[in-house]
């Protein structure tokens, strides 16, 4: 297997030209019906674009990317909601639509004032370094882990490790992308907030866990339903169409039929969150706390590992996800060293 053979350049230029006449349309044509008419080509073209890769893990990941989160971003452009403002400057607007990030907007600001991004100390830098290695480091460890067919682990152990790459890796990429906007002169807000010190599940989903799906959900789905069916009906659609993306990025990512799986694990989590919203408000009436921090983390803890081990990972398990991961990593691995082997020959 060689790796990337798409060109990953092409499509993400292309993904810029449509970002780029998606805010020309927008910027000359009222949110409404009108502006989504004009902007229909680019949702058909993200929801698309990510079949030109053949890399599996790459097609999933660019599926995430544009095929859910962008074509969102540019629907709500569509009806003038979102992250998504035809005022934006361009690289700012583009950056935001092709990519999983958002601008960090502060209140009273403009647009292009909202783009102008603050230094990090060079504390931070280093804290953010450090964790870098160790995601890295833990990545590599994990692949090895999984290459030792001699261990014979058991299933629990091997989802248990793909779901540590799959943590470490998207908190290496996604801030590794919102800094890449801070060079750029963008102040993105943070994709990842330590879920797993979450107190409760509506604290994981909200605020900690994968937060530009939850800013782009929340406008698009809870506020409008919540306006006319309540807050538990809300959380309860918001869940529902994350699970529904969710199965069609699986699809993307193993190419075999939806089995129903991951919108059952997310229409679950979605059941629960409301219940323990009730909970909560009956136990404030009752003037009871909720249970210590470390018992609740703890709880939350094993509450989602253990629905992620039932429905989440068994369609990505079955469709191959591992081998996949192995053999894309030992050609990134010959890729990096054949290229290494070539910077010391013509050195």
């Amino acid at each position: 297997m060689e790796l990337l053979p798409d060109s990953i350049p092409v499509v993400f230029l292309a993904a810029a030209v449509a970002a780029l006449y998606a805010r020309v349309a927008s910027s000359r044509l009222r949110p409404g019906l009108p502006r989504l008419t004009a902007l229909l080509p680019v949702i058909a073209f993200l929801a698309v674009a990510p079949m030109s890769f053949s890399s599996p893990m790459v097609r999933g990941f660019s599926a995430f990317m544009l095929a859910w989160l962008g074509a969102f971003k540019v629907s709500l452009l569509a009806a003038g909601r979102g992250p998504l403002d035809p005022a934006l400057p361009v690289l700012p607007f583009v950056f935001t639509a092709a990519l999983p990030v958002k601008l960090k907007r502060r209140h009273g600001d403009r647009p292009d004032a909202a783009a102008a991004a603050t230094m990090p100390s060079s504390r931070a830098k280093s804290v953010w370094l450090v964790s870098c290695a160790a995601k890295v480091a833990a990545i590599a460890a994990v692949v090895h882990l999984l290459q030792l067919k001699s261990l014979q682990l058991h299933l629990y152990v091997r989802l248990a490790l793909f779901g540590i790459h799959l943590y470490c890796f998207l908190d290496l990429v996604l801030p590794c992308m919102a800094a890449a906007g801070g060079a750029l002169g963008m102040e993105l807000e943070p994709q990842f907030d330590k879920p797993y010190l979450a107190s409760s599940l509506r604290d994981f989903w909200g605020r900690r866990w994968n937060l530009m799906a939850s800013a782009i959900l929340r406008p698009s789905v809870y506020d409008p339903v919540r306006a006319r069916a309540g807050k538990a009906a809300g959380v309860f659609a918001t869940f529902a169409v994350s699970g529904l993306m969710h199965e069609a990025i699986t699809w993307y990512l193993t190419l075999l039929p939806p089995t129903g799986e991951t919108t059952a694990f997310f229409l679950l989590h979605g059941a629960c969150c409301v219940a323990e919203g009730w909970c909560a408000r009956r136990w404030a009436e009752r003037g009871s706390g909720w249970p210590p921090r470390p018992v609740a983390t703890a709880l939350v803890a094993a509450l989602v590992a253990s629905t992620t081990f039932w429905l989440f990972f068994p369609p990505l398990y079955r469709g191959g996800a591992e081998e996949m991961l192995l053999k894309e990593y030992a050609a990134l691995t010959a890729f990096v060293v054949d290229a290494g082997r070539k910077m010391l020959r013509y050195g």
